[in-house]
């Protein structure tokens, strides 16, 4: 369960239900089915609404379905052919514009189609996501993880966005849009609005050829009317399925009666869930939380720990030969999760050529990189070395570059682990937090469990570290 509402508070009008009853009565005009065991609720749910179950629910029951022609997208709303013309000068590095532009278009417009479901969020202002925050609470209260810089590059690309691409195109169409109704604030709340809302229908998977693999484009996102009500959870109970004329929720195990019925947005650390949503789960429930090392805090740890100036060119030319392998990059980072490393093999090469010694290094980059596998198991020789399991046993100077790089890592957050673990322990300091304290208390702590405990195993055993130039 979350900390704090899992979705923006949906149709709260004064208190009333009357937008929640309007879209209910309008899913039944369009078809949209209900299943009899299923009910949309205010009361016993982890947010403002979501979905309970009536009765027992056996897995594979279906909860509702959703006729293709309900959703809302750019190849469904009225402006569809306008923005089928313009394709070419709208597309961009988001993949949103068309999207955003036609849920501008029926978002402002009294009699469309999805005016009901639309309703649900008179203004917004219940989205909370890190981007309406103000810069100063985003770096105390964020510090560290990662979602300071993330919003900050999402605000300059939706500005140069709007500017750029999206007004141009309002003028052409003056009939459409106007930019003193449509304007950059109402974007950018449609812009957390996708974030939070949208569902991303995934590609079809039919096709065998694995080396068109990184050129395929995603499908567009689309809003999804009813699927968007549930909440989410990592151990979910629902799962949303594609058809060909229809989209259906179904029951991935059995849901007991009064239980709510969650969904899932994927496997989502608490600080994408932040990011993204607007909402976190506590870290100990939250079986998908990651942390991130950063390349440069690897690249630090191995430059304090080669002391002599021989070792500091040879470093040099490892990490531009890692640069060029792609294994680390400017802004790269290394990831970690419950159970160990997630980028094992970007970690796993990077350490070894960081701790090669001088002859074996030179002979490796004569071979470009090539060198023949050390047994038929070497992906999972990989993945258990860097396991939780597996970091104790890890060579000595990998452990020191692991261990000084994670303990970088863990000062550049604003307070330590024990004053986060000392506020949530306290009950009455927790709750006089604001909601987006609370949020950004259980991001911050969940990242630094995962990286205490890398710390932890990868301590040296002896009482002072050496330099790795006097280990090769």
């Amino acid at each position: 369960m979350a900390t704090d509402p899992k979705r923006p508070k949906l149709g709260e009008v004064c208190g009333s239900d009357a937008p929640l009853a309007n879209f209910l009565s309008w899913c039944e005009r369009v078809g949209l089915t209900l299943s009899p065991k299923v009910y949309v609720s205010r009361r016993d749910t982890v947010a403002e609404y979501g979905m309970l179950a009536k009765e027992d629910i056996g897995e594979g029951e279906v909860l509702f379905t959703i006729p293709r022609d309900v959703l809302l997208s750019q190849d469904t709303s009225k402006v569809k052919s306008v923005l089928e013309q313009g394709k070419t000068s709208l597309e961009n590095a988001s993949g949103w514009v068309s999207l955003l532009l036609a849920l501008m278009y029926e978002y402002t417009r009294p009699h469309s189609h999805w005016r009901p479901y639309l309703s649900l969020w008179p203004d917004f202002k219940a989205l909370d996501h890190p981007m309406f925050w103000s810069r100063e609470e985003r770096e105390s209260l964020l510090k560290g993880t990662g979602i300071p810089e993330a919003v900050e590059t999402d605000l300059a690309n939706l500005q140069t966005e709007y500017r750029d691409v999206v007004l141009p195109f309002m003028r052409l169409h003056p009939d459409l849009w106007d930019p003193e109704q449509h304007t950059l604030d109402l974007y950018k709340s449609l812009v957390a609005f996708i974030m939070a809302y949208s569902f991303q229908e995934p590609l079809d998977d039919d096709d065998d050829d694995d080396d068109d693999e990184e050129d395929k484009v995603p499908n567009p996102p689309m809003m999804v009317p009813m699927a968007d009500m549930l909440n989410h959870v990592s151990n979910h109970n629902a799962n949303l399925e594609y058809m060909p004329d229809s989209l259906r929720m179904v029951a991935v195990r059995d849901v007991r009666a009064g239980e709510e019925v969650f969904n899932t947005y994927g496997q989502m650390a608490n600080w994408q869930l932040l990011h993204m949503y607007g909402f976190v789960e506590p870290h100990q429930t939250n079986s998908n939380d990651t942390a991130d090392v950063q390349t440069s805090s690897i690249y630090k740890a191995a430059e304090q720990l080669l002391l002599d100036e021989p070792g500091q060119g040879l470093l040099v030319e490892k990490w531009k030969l890692l640069c060029e392998m792609d294994m680390v990059g400017e802004k790269g980072t290394f990831i970690f999760g419950k159970t160990g490393c997630l980028t094992d093999t970007e970690l796993y090469t990077t350490l070894k050529i960081l701790c090669m010694q001088p002859e074996l290094f030179v002979e490796f980059k004569e071979n470009e990189g090539w060198e023949e596998a050390e047994d038929e198991n070497e992906e999972e020789k990989i993945t258990r070395s860097l396991s939780i399991e597996g970091l104790p046993a890890l060579d000595c100077r990998w452990k020191q570059i692991l261990h000084v790089s994670v303990g970088f890592t863990l000062d550049s957050y604003g307070e330590d682990i024990q004053t986060d673990r000392k506020l949530l322990g306290d009950e009455t300091a927790l709750a006089n937090l604001s909601s987006r304290a609370r949020r950004a208390l259980h991001v911050r702590h969940g990242q630094k469990c995962i990286l205490q405990k890398i710390w932890h195993l990868t301590q040296p055993t002896g009482a002072t570290t050496q330099s790795l130039s006097d280990q090769s």
